[in-house]
């Protein structure tokens, strides 16, 4: 057969950029619209939970923090998990996780209880949410991979936007108990969400099930074709196989060694994994995402506030500013998700004008005069923030689609360090100063920082120009050449 011949129908590859791809696109954005809309517009509850427990500020915060953070550093957990088991499954428990801490926090008693239901449960919930359906999404896209996956993470702002009056108007309604009981049973359709989520490849748990029950088969077989018992023997073999099989089974060196194969398989996926970390790019992408994690979430919190101590908000009466960042987070996931699928442009330096971008805007607050600065800011910052669409775009760049789901979980380990320290910091910060001005200048200054490390990697790492074949090569390739003619000519029938 050629290699220009098509193959048979189960070796041809998958048709990517279309047709099923865009039912994973349509259920992964309603699966992130579902479970992110209440963790985004977590600011409505805040209030309300100030009112009903009667904690400090500082400790209620920890709540919304947590369920920011939480689900990105158990980043490299939840990649495990889709790798080992698919993005289905996956997306059907944490659909389960987020409505079940949601529906918790219903009945919490106090602020550490609800930093457990809300924080940590609802946190890995979406976590686990977010890795798979980003996953499934690029398995299924090449050349439109950065629309799909814009489409896909637009669901969070979009959730954000609708749940923050939402949640409004069922506190009203209903009380906060009844407002959570309400987002926990919506939360529940994430599992339908999962349904057209078909795996291109088998998950790597199926795969090696399937190999271990192939191989006990083997072994089985060959045992059976060394013995060959003879017929007298038949009937007290078969009474005593299963009796020495369960004796083996519930034995302490069979269980003992089953947990040293298992630390051992664990150990050698961590390690590699880690040794994704060696890759210059992927590092300085790290650092970078932790300073825009640290320095982009804040403002989401705190600029409302220092508009008002500011007196900024006298006689203005127009959308909230937190509205304009989810606003502009929405257009700015589309349009940079667009960018990126243009084939001259550099993702990787795409991500890092974002980064530093964002930087000088954050820089620029403390410097604002007027409610419609800070409004024209959120807007800038809702965009650029919308480079969250971007980074697992980057990383198949840099790695490759074979080890995205590992180097992304990486990746969100360090975005969520920085988006659970960044409130505390700049709450630190205002305490300790009694002004949001020095915070905001250090924040934005280490994003200047993230997003210079990252300029430098991705330009010392480009490719070198092709060069011509030395000339070194043209001798021997001329040597070889003589050898073929002259063993021809030996052949020859001429005498």
């Amino acid at each position: 057969m050629s290699a220009l011949a098509p193959g048979p129908p189960a070796a041809r590859p998958p048709s990517l950029d279309g047709g099923w791809g865009w039912a994973i696109v349509a259920s992964g954005f309603l699966a992130l619209l579902l479970g992110y809309g209440s963790p985004q517009s977590v600011g409505v509850l805040y209030p309300e939970w100030l009112l009903a427990f009667g904690e400090g500020k500082a400790m209620t915060a920890w709540v919304g923090s947590l369920v920011a953070g939480v689900g990105l550093i158990v980043g490299p957990i939840c990649s495990v998990c889709v790798v080992n088991f698919g993005a289905r499954p996956v997306t059907v428990f944490s659909g389960v996780m987020v409505a079940g801490g949601l529906m918790l926090s219903s009945f919490a008693p106090n602020i550490p209880f609800l930093i457990f239901s809300y924080g940590i449960v609802v946190g890995v919930g979406v976590g686990l949410l977010y890795t798979a359906t980003l996953t499934i999404t690029c398995q299924y896209f090449d050349k439109k991979r950065g629309l799909a996956l814009g489409i896909v993470s637009t669901g969070t702002s979009v959730g954000g936007f609708l749940y923050a009056t939402l949640q409004s108007q069922l506190i009203e309604l209903l009380g906060l108990d009844g407002c959570l009981l309400i987002i926990g049973a919506l939360a529940l359709n994430v599992v339908a969400c999962a349904g057209p989520m078909r795996p291109l490849t088998p998950p790597r748990y199926y795969l090696k099930q399937r190999a271990a029950i192939l191989e006990q088969r083997l072994q089985e077989e060959e045992e059976l074709y060394n013995q060959k018992p003879s017929a007298k023997d038949q009937v007290t073999t078969k009474t005593k196989e299963p009796l020495v099989r369960r004796r083996s089974l519930f034995s302490c060196s069979a269980f003992i060694k089953m947990i040293k194969v298992k630390m051992r398989q664990y150990t050698q996926s961590l390690s590699s994994m880690l040794s994704l970390l060696r890759d210059r790019v992927l590092m300085a992408l790290c650092i970078s995402l932790f300073f825009f994690s640290l320095g982009n979430f804040p403002p989401q919190l705190f600029l409302e506030d220092l508009a008002q101590s500011s007196g900024l908000t006298e006689g203005v009466a127009s959308i909230s500013l937190v509205s304009l960042i989810l606003i502009g987070g929405v257009v700015g996931k589309l349009g940079l998700g667009v960018i990126a699928d243009v084939p001259r442009v550099d993702s990787v330096l795409l991500y890092a004008l974002t980064v530093g971008v964002s930087g000088l805007s954050v820089l620029l607050i403390p410097l604002t005069s007027s409610y419609l600065d800070l409004q024209v800011l959120s807007v800038v910052l809702g965009f650029l923030s919308g480079n969250w669409t971007l980074t697992p775009y980057v990383i198949s760049q840099v790695v490759g689609a074979e080890k995205l789901a590992e180097a992304h979980g990486i990746l969100m380990f360090f975005g969520g360090v920085g988006i659970t320290l960044g409130p505390p910091v700049i709450g630190c910060f205002y305490d300790f100063c009694q002004s949001y001005d020095v915070a905001f200048f250090i924040s934005g200054g280490g994003m200047m920082v993230g997003s210079t490390f990252l300029f430098l990697a991705a330009l010392l790492q480009q490719p070198p120009p092709k060069t011509p074949p030395p000339p070194a090569m043209a001798p021997e390739t001329e040597l070889i050449g003589c050898t073929v003619t002259m063993e021809t000519d030996t052949t020859s029938p001429v005498t």
